[in-house]
């Protein structure tokens, strides 16, 4: 987690701002919000658009607090799923306070790029800009810098910030220039508070993300996670009942693997990160089902995006 002493340097009182995190597919928005808030919230994956809903992270400063909200990457497709995704994201544009917009340094700037920053244009008065992943050797800022000259002739370049967010390095000058722009207001969140998600919503997520981890390319947007049942079994044990649900009989056994290798590997792991997030026990029953066809369903995307 960041060393937030130095962000005293900033002339304004206590502040409080809910800010939007926009950006491409794998820019590094969710290892932006992890790495701001120092835990983990959002979940990271080198697969694009892990993230699908707008998910809540809370940075507390001696200058106040910043809420940030993880929207789903961005990129054109007229499927169902991404333009729901794609409303997501617009939404919270519209809503919140300032728009913090990741730009990927590695990687070229076409149609896609130029859609979001015609769509950040309209909250340019309360926008800050990071260029991420310097830290790595394809990153070519320069090119970068063309690009957002272009796009944002007259943005003031105090708001355009080089970092890595993997690294840690500048995320501090980032928060710096969110406070700059947001609004003197009481927190929104106790000082104590990270994240305000709901524990069944947590748990679906680190279920998921384990899933992806071990599944690679095979088949990470063909899941998602129901909680069947939760109970409070002891004072110290939470019990879940979930599933990983696939939209075919044959992606069924990827889940599973041999010997249900794989889904008591992702069981087992989902637990661990349970048991160090939370301040009881928790038991996962985990199995896997078929929803066939589910990013087509209305029904379905409502309940996991809304």
């Amino acid at each position: 987690m960041s060393d937030f002493t130095d962000l005293n340097s900033v002339n304004a009182g206590p502040k409080t701002a809910m800010v939007c995190i926009i950006g491409r597919p794998s820019a590094g928005k969710s290892t932006f919000l992890n790495t701001a808030s120092g835990e983990m919230i959002s979940i990271v994956s080198s697969v694009p658009q892990t993230t699908r809903n707008a998910i809540r992270g809370i940075v507390n400063t001696s200058l106040g607090q910043l809420v940030f909200i993880d929207t789903p990457g961005l990129h054109e497709s007229d499927k169902k799923l991404n333009l729901k995704l794609t409303k997501t994201a617009k939404d919270q544009i519209e809503n919140c306070d300032a728009v913090l917009y990741i730009i990927d340094s590695t990687r070229d700037y076409g149609s896609e790029e130029e859609m979001i920053a015609s769509m950040v244009k309209t909250r340019a008065d309360n926008l800050v800009i990071a260029i991420n992943k310097i830290e790595d050797v394809r990153s070519n800022v320069s090119l970068c810098r063309e690009f957002l000259d272009r796009m944002f002739p007259d943005f003031p370049k105090e708001r355009i910030v080089e970092m890595s967010a993997k690294a840690d390095q500048n995320v501090n000058d980032v928060l710096k220039a969110l406070y700059n722009i947001a609004p003197v207001a009481p927190h929104l969140y106790p000082e104590e508070y990270y994240t305000d998600q709901e524990v069944e919503f947590r748990i679906s997520e680190i279920i998921r993300g384990k899933a992806i981890e071990r599944l690679e390319q095979e088949l990470p947007h063909a899941i998602y996670i129901s909680i069947e049942h939760m109970e409070m079994a002891k004072a110290n044990l939470l019990k879940v009942r979930a599933a990983v649900c696939v939209e075919r009989e044959s992606q069924k056994g990827i889940v599973i693997g041999k010997g249900a290798s794989k889904i008591k590997e992702i069981r087992v792991e989902s637990i661990k990160e349970c048991r160090r997030i939370f301040p009881y026990r928790v038991d996962i029953d985990l199995q896997v089902k078929v929803d066939k066809n589910w990013r087509q369903k209305d029904s379905v995307l409502k309940k996991l995006l809304d």
